[in-house]
């Protein structure tokens, strides 16, 4: 059986099945793309094809004594994550997994203005995304304690990295809002947050919560401005609050308009966590670089 099961390898997951292969640990990718599955099975790993939008379809996930990566994120619409819910209920009863990890947002909490939050603070998240996170948690945490199953949960800022910039929106122009009315926002570097992912494996206990962020908050008009001048590319153009509620999408609209600081000390000290990019300017440059 497998030593690791990733659910959703994706950008993420692949990196973490490939940092356990690095240390002779076997890994099995659940992903439901043919091509992508072509292209890890090459790679070496073990594949299964999933969906987890139709339950009558989904087989059932034998995972005697392996660790669990849950990394899918949840359907669009709604305030269920029904496919997380699909997931832990084709999870066979004599093959329960030794332990999850179940990647979860910084979207569950409250909007604070630019306040700090902890694992600590409330969560009522205004967002729809938020509120399928939220459920999500509260499902493995329900599965964790019927099935005697330790549950982590960690509460990922924004993921940026080589390959994932905003290459797209800066080369269109799509606009920003101006940097006097942008709030901090929260990032952590991919290679960084697939190295929490098996710190947590190796450390977390069941119940742990952990934010995940690089500690270093800055705007995200900041961030773009960093990504469009790393990448040799025009500024994109600023509006105005009231603006941006007209002008840009609705999901962007909802990233700009929250605030909030994630406290990331829990993480670092209980995970014993030493970043390669503390720093978003420096993770930028080297993502560029890679």
């Amino acid at each position: 059986m497998p030593e690791v099961f990733i659910a959703g390898c994706g950008y993420i997951g692949g990196r973490i099945a490939r940092m356990y292969r690095d240390i002779g640990i076997n890994a099995t990718c659940m992903i439901r793309s043919e091509e992508h599955a072509g292209r890890l099975q090459s790679a070496g790993f073990i594949t299964v094809l999933s969906s987890l939008d139709d339950p009558a379809a989904i087989k059932e996930f034998n995972m005697a004594d392996a660790i669990l990566f849950y990394l899918v994120p949840p359907p669009g619409g709604g305030i269920a994550d029904s496919r997380a819910r699909n997931f832990i209920t084709r999870i066979s009863k004599d093959g329960k997994p030794a332990k999850i990890i179940y990647m979860s947002a910084t979207s569950v909490y409250s909007e604070t203005g630019g306040s700090i939050v902890t694992e600590e603070s409330q969560t009522t998240p205004a967002s729809a995304m938020g509120k399928r996170r939220l459920d999500a948690e509260s499902a493995f945490l329900e599965y964790g304690a019927a099935q005697d199953v330790p549950v982590i949960i960690l509460r990922v800022s924004g993921i940026y990295g080589p390959g994932r910039l905003p290459v797209m929106q800066i080369s269109q122009g799509q606009p920003l809002l101006r940097e006097e009315e942008s709030g901090p926002s929260n990032r952590i570097h991919a290679d960084d947050l697939a190295a929490i992912c098996l710190a947590a494996a190796q450390h977390g206990e069941d119940g742990d919560i952990f934010n995940v962020s690089d500690g270093n908050p800055c705007s995200m008009t900041a961030y773009f401005n960093a990504c469009a001048d790393a990448l040799g590319l025009p500024r994109q153009p600023q509006v105005t609050l009231d603006e941006a509620g007209r002008v840009m999408s609705p999901l962007m609209f909802s990233y700009v308009s929250e605030s909030r600081i994630v406290d990331n000390s829990r993480m670092l000290e209980k995970l014993n966590i030493a970043l390669l990019h503390p720093s978003m300017p420096e993770g930028v440059t080297a993502s560029v670089a890679s």
